[in-house]
């Protein structure tokens, strides 16, 4: 079986959903001409696969739903582009975490029950390496659980990688939870347990490790769930992000978008999300509890990142650092000779980074050009 091209995908990561989230999430949106045989292949598919959905839920209400959550989770968070993966990847070498992985993304109705054939088929058909950043990519690594959720509920963000034109409504009511209703707030609190749950079941963790850039939104509503959470917070120079968000988000969207959308409206709405996650996280960022959050610059991580992961653990007040050294620093090692892509600042990359995330640059110390 021939591996799939992302670039030329027949279907979009909606084909995983269940059907009735499948028909609400895609309920009075336009679905343009060039991209109706993939809206079609991919609601068939999640018609056929959401089948086995009562086997799933039989599965998790006898093996699953009666664990605990654990302790509180650790949330990584900062706008795309950051580094949360690679700090991500550092600390799942710690077996004390669990995580969402990435076959959970996809297989929606097949998360605890069918796992053996459904994640053979990923395996054989899945690309080896992530199209953005040539960083490998298998079913079981750790995955934002974002992509879960948009397959779970329609309280997710990442609808918007299939319906672009509601970018900015997404954004203030499921990314921001500005206008979003008690009842779907009480869908977001069940399904992340369940996904909690799950995660743990799946990976062995005994305490759930998040990365998911939207949450950086909604630490507020992060705390009503988990009063104790703890939370890492990563920035990265804005003009690498503003040109990496360009590129990942370019490169993403086009393979899964059902709606016509211009590179200008992408960019338009990189500034505004990238400026609003900002600012609703520096006011929530207050109520978390004190010694429980942890900010940092990638570029400091990155150059020093097993130290800074034990400094990580010390200042948390999280246990098992010793324990876990070992694997972690060869995590490390390993990915010293990753090449990431470099980016070179065009004239009008400085003006729009100077013009709208000038805020951030001063608050980060970063120089500006």
């Amino acid at each position: 079986m021939l591996k799939l091209d992302f670039n030329k995908l027949p279907v979009t990561p909606l084909f995983g959903s269940r059907y009735h989230n499948f028909k609400t999430v895609s309920k009075d949106r336009v679905i343009d001409n060039d991209y109706r045989l993939k809206y079609v292949l991919s609601k068939s598919i999640s018609a056929l696969m959401s089948l086995t959905y009562p086997l799933e839920n039989r599965r998790y209400n006898k093996r699953v739903a009666p664990l605990s959550v654990g302790d509180d989770p650790v949330f990584i968070l900062g706008h795309w582009r950051s580094g949360t993966t690679f700090l991500h990847n550092v600390l799942s070498k710690d077996k004390q975490f669990g995580y969402n992985t990435t076959y959970q993304t996809i297989f929606s109705n097949a998360m605890v029950w069918g796992q053996p054939f459904f994640k053979s088929i990923m395996q054989t058909i899945m690309p080896d390496r992530r199209p953005t950043d040539n960083l490998e990519l298998k079913p079981d690594q750790p995955q934002e659980e974002e992509f879960a959720f948009s397959n779970v509920m329609p309280v997710s963000f990442y609808n918007f990688w299939f319906f672009p034109k509601q970018t900015m409504e997404y954004c203030d009511k499921y990314l921001l939870f500005n206008s979003i209703t008690p009842e779907e707030k009480t869908q977001f609190r069940e399904e992340f347990i369940r996904l909690i749950k799950t995660s743990l079941y799946n990976t062995g963790g005994k305490r759930f490790l998040s990365k998911n850039p939207p949450h950086t939104g909604r630490v507020k509503d992060l705390l009503e769930i988990f009063p104790n959470a703890r939370f890492i917070y990563l920035v990265r120079n804005p003009y690498t992000v503003f040109e990496s968000t360009k590129d990942y988000f370019s490169n993403v969207i086009k393979p899964l978008m059902l709606q016509d959308f211009s590179d200008e409206e992408l960019e338009e709405n990189i500034l505004k999300i990238y400026q609003l996650m900002a600012e609703a996280y520096e006011r929530d960022k207050q109520l978390i509890p004190a010694g429980n959050l942890y900010e940092l610059r990638f570029e400091d991580f990155e150059k020093d990142a097993f130290n800074l992961t034990n400094d990580i653990y010390n200042r948390l007040g999280l246990d098992g650092f010793e324990e876990a050294s070992a694997a972690i620093k060869e995590y490390i090692g390993e990915k010293k000779g990753h090449k990431k892509n470099k980016y070179a600042y065009a004239a009008s990359t400085i003006d729009k980074v100077n013009e709208h995330w000038r805020f951030a640059l001063k608050q980060w110390n970063y120089d500006v050009l």
